[in-house]
């Protein structure tokens, strides 16, 4: 999504004001908009990579926000990175090592540490400014992750440290950006790409990634990434969720040689479940089964030929 944020420099003189609010505003395109009321602004400043902000909403409570995009917030992150983590690590056969790339907040990495079955998980993240903010101002969102002694979090480029290093994972997440035009992502969206994150996966592993909306409106992108997608691995299953701080249905993908995600059965997730240390807020079998529940409209788009990277 497109989008844009005031920074604490001008503040008071752009950001557009009501009686007692003044706001962050979201554009998700030049005829639609998001307005969050800011309570409070914890941080804004600029890395060598982006502009990164944390503030406090009334409504979802302390958000980050990277280049004017909502990343997560207090009240619903739960909801996104329990989705992006586990229907992958509960079809996976093999849990020991896991690989997250992006995924600076530190949520995905706590989501994965909460499975006993995990030996390491390596986090790799450009942005260690990301990191650092978070750790400050958004402990919450790893609760004890970075510390964990299982955890190896590495600042630098996800696509080198996979060139350098041969080991080979389970689980590949990927919590990226979605690969817009003008995105730093776009470029690693292409089939050499894919072919070294497959081969970094043991074999029959899984791949799950962050894959933009799934509104009837706003699929196209989604769709095209889960074509591309297909001419690597013989399971490419799309699932999305409804994510309130994000004003969108947001999607993923979970590619596989070996499992068909779509088909998981309830008694394999029930006792995934039952091993997670701490309480889940969002994922269990049920919802599992409701977020491969795929509406017509998308079926029908992903069924459909199309634009691929």
């Amino acid at each position: 999504m497109a989008g844009f944020f005031f920074c604490a420099a001008n503040l008071c003189q752009d950001m557009p004001k009501t009686q007692h609010w003044q706001w962050y505003v979201e554009e998700f395109a030049p005829t639609e908009q998001h307005h969050h009321a800011i309570e409070e602004l914890f941080v804004s400043e600029r890395s060598a990579f982006q502009q990164i902000a944390v503030l406090r909403s009334p409504v979802f409570g302390k958000m980050l926000v990277i280049d004017g995009d909502t990343q997560s917030s207090e009240t619903d992150e739960r909801i996104y990175h329990e989705a992006l983590v586990h229907p992958a690590l509960a079809a996976a056969e093999d849990r020991k090592n896991i690989l997250i790339l992006g995924g600076g907040e530190g949520a995905t990495l706590r989501e994965v540490l909460r499975s006993p079955d995990v030996a390491r998980c390596t986090m790799v993240d450009i942005d260690e400014r990301v990191i650092g903010v978070s750790k400050k101002f958004l402990p919450e969102w790893s609760a004890g992750a970075f510390d964990d002694a299982r955890a190896e979090v590495i600042v630098g480029d996800a696509l080198e440290h996979m060139r350098v290093r041969q080991d080979r994972y389970g689980v590949i997440l990927s919590d990226l950006t979605e690969p817009l035009e003008d995105s730093p992502s776009n470029p690693l969206f292409n089939d050499d790409v894919f072919a070294l994150i497959k081969s970094r996966l043991v074999e029959g592993g899984i791949y799950a990634l962050q894959a933009s909306t799934a509104g009837v409106h706003n699929a196209a992108l989604h769709c095209k990434m889960a074509r591309t997608l297909r001419r690597h691995y013989a399971h490419v299953a799309s699932f999305f969720t409804h994510v309130p701080a994000f004003d969108s249905d947001w999607a993923f993908l979970a590619c596989s040689d070996r499992v068909d995600l779509a088909r998981l059965e309830a008694g394999r997730i029930e006792a995934y479940c039952a091993r997670l240390r701490g309480e889940s807020f969002f994922y269990d079998s049920e919802t599992h089964r409701r977020l491969f529940s795929l509406p017509l409209y998308l079926r029908r788009m992903l069924a459909s030929g199309g634009d691929t990277f």
